[in-house]
């Protein structure tokens, strides 16, 4: 998405269970598709297949009728599979049924298995303890970094699931790689580059030659169709979401 971008037209978010949701802004299928095509650079192939939830509780006005068809056929041009629908009026869910998709209640996405409590031992009397230093936090996921010591080529795909990624060879035009944690380019980073794949707003993305067609952190998209801003091109370079509306943020790096 763009940086400057206020409101966007739509906006997708990941949930628990592994599909992803459509924030609609509008229900006009030409009022996304210009949106998507700015977002997603015209990329037909972005996405790889994902069940997408459709969410209209932030449209302002429905029309009378939606064009169910025209929404799933666009979403599906950019490999997005709509299976169902969360927080539409009342009187669109037939119209929904017919089409195929599911009535979802939205709190199922967001329900989170509770933690089962450990057992407590037996009650007896011990001398207190000596006060104990804080433990040292435990990272959230233990998989080690991903390393790719290869330059990807053109049509190549590296996905870094639940961890970062480590490129030493660079990223060519036509490539993707994509992190649920931060990236980290030592060559020249072309393509695409995805972090925070699973909403991580903390994630980062580093490169010492940038020069990407596209960089995205946790959903927040910028495409670069009219080429690099010369403050950054070909130089070393960070990207991250900043403030409290996670504004993609990029900064040209001094390491000298």
């Amino acid at each position: 998405m763009p940086a400057n971008a206020s409101v966007r037209p739509i906006e997708f978010r990941n949930t628990t269970l592994g599909a992803t949701i459509a924030v609609l802004q509008a229900a006009e299928p030409s009022t996304l598709a210009d949106a998507m095509h700015k977002m997603l650079g015209g990329m037909p192939d972005f996405f790889n297949g994902e069940a997408v939830i459709l969410d209209f509780a932030a449209v302002a006005q429905l029309p009378a009728r939606i064009d169910w068809s025209g929404l799933q056929s666009l979403l599906r041009r950019y490999r997005l599979q709509p299976v169902g629908v969360i927080r539409l009026a009342a009187e669109h869910h037939e119209t929904a049924r017919r089409a195929g998709l599911a009535l979802i209640d939205a709190a199922q996405l967001a329900a989170q298995p509770p933690a089962e409590a450990a057992p407590r031992p037996a009650a007896r009397e011990e001398p207190a303890p000596a006060p104990a230093a804080a433990p040292s936090p435990i990272p959230a996921s233990a998989t080690p970094t991903m390393f790719v010591d290869r330059p990807l080529r053109s049509g190549q795909q590296v996905y870094a699931r639940g961890t970062d990624l480590v490129l030493i060879g660079g990223v060519s035009p036509g490539a993707e790689v994509i992190a649920d944690g931060s990236i980290h380019c030592y060559g020249p980073l072309r393509g695409r580059a995805i972090a925070g794949a699973q909403g991580d707003h903390a994630a980062r993305i580093l490169a010492s030659n940038f020069g990407p067609e596209l960089v995205s952190i946790a959903g927040v998209f910028r495409t670069f169709e009219r080429g690099i801003p010369e403050a950054y091109a070909g130089r070393p370079t960070l990207i991250r979401l900043t403030g409290a509306e996670h504004t993609l943020n990029i900064e040209a790096l001094k390491l000298a």
